[in-house]
């Protein structure tokens, strides 16, 4: 037995917050590294592709560099469903579109999440932890304004919209979003759809329809963005927002094209809370408890890097 396994004289049920609780199931997928993670599941979608590579963010700039850029040369209108904050990716693709002369004037961006305030007040694009101000700060403005996309063509969660953000993005994109890229919370969360009661379902069908909405957080969401550099890396858990406006799964089902990425350390170190979720995310069958295991069931692009991808035991001299 590993002395990573549960020992046979000492079994719990896990903390009531936490969202997935099969420890047999965990303990199976934690075994998997390397190449092991690209395995094809038989319930998942035929075109769900996991790909383990040395570093995935080039991949992800140069493939939505390369969507804006062929939509800019074919005159079409292309609508695009980002996350926030990733000036690592929005700087280094404001930079190829100004390189190349790229014009943006049909690109529509939608943010798929923002802050809110404990009585589900939303966060104004000035709020400096906020995503529409890092989108915006970060890739729109690092656009030539000759070749930016007017600002009417940039969405993000307010007040005003949330109720029919879906909506949006529905009827912005013909049907839905062009491209959604993401990255996975510590709870598997795909932007703030978190494993909590607005959004939990046991029906994979129904959940799939759920549209953007306000939502109280999980605690480990608001943990693992304590660790973020907005909030100070610090494990200031009362700087972070306990609430938040997000997409829906529905606007991740009707997108055209899915692309995530499993690459997140905490701080280039090999610490990671995103290690284990990957697998989660990756291979336990599709539930509400893991929200970003709903791209099973769809095309998608998973680019996981090395490090996610290591193996994890036991280590009994190593702390924090």
């Amino acid at each position: 037995m590993s002395k990573f396994e549960p020992a046979t004289d000492f079994s719990f049920i896990p903390a009531d917050f936490v969202p997935f609780k099969d420890r047999a199931l965990c303990e199976k997928l934690r075994k998997l590294s390397g190449k092991d993670l690209e395995k094809h599941e038989s319930w998942q979608h035929p075109e769900f592709n996991v790909k383990v590579m040395m570093n995935p963010h080039p991949v992800l700039i140069a493939t939505l560099f390369a969507r804006i850029k062929e939509a800019s040369e074919k005159g079409k209108k292309i609508t695009l469903i980002l996350g926030n904050p990733e000036p690592e990716t929005y700087i280094p693709l404001a930079q190829l579109i100004n390189y190349f002369k790229v014009d943006c004037k049909n690109v529509h961006l939608f943010a798929m999440d923002e802050w809110a305030d404990d009585q589900g007040n939303i966060a104004p694009e000035t709020y400096k932890a906020g995503f529409a101000h890092s989108m915006l700060k970060y890739l729109v403005y690092q656009i030539d304004p000759k070749l930016r996309m007017p600002l009417k063509n940039v969405h993000y969660p307010t007040n005003k919209n949330i109720k029919h953000y879906s909506k949006m993005i529905t009827e912005c994109g013909e049907g839905g979003a062009d491209v959604c890229s993401s990255s996975p919370g510590w709870t598997g969360h795909m932007a703030f759809i978190d494993p909590v009661p607005e959004f939990m379902c046991d029906d994979m069908e129904e959940y799939l329809t759920k549209e953007a909405r306000v939502v109280k957080l999980h605690p480990l969401t608001i943990a693992q963005n304590s660790l973020h550099g907005v909030f100070g890396q610090s494990g200031y858990v009362a700087d972070v927002p306990p609430c938040a406006a997000t997409i829906g799964p529905v606007d991740v089902k009707n997108s055209r094209e899915r692309i995530e990425v499993h690459a997140l350390l905490t701080n280039c170190t090999f610490s990671s809370w995103q290690r284990m979720t990957s697998r989660l995310v990756l291979h336990a069958k599709p539930t509400s408890l893991v929200p970003s295991s709903m791209l099973q069931l769809m095309k998608t692009q998973v680019l996981v890097s090395d490090e996610i991808a290591a193996p994890f035991e036991c280590w009994e001299k190593v702390g924090y």
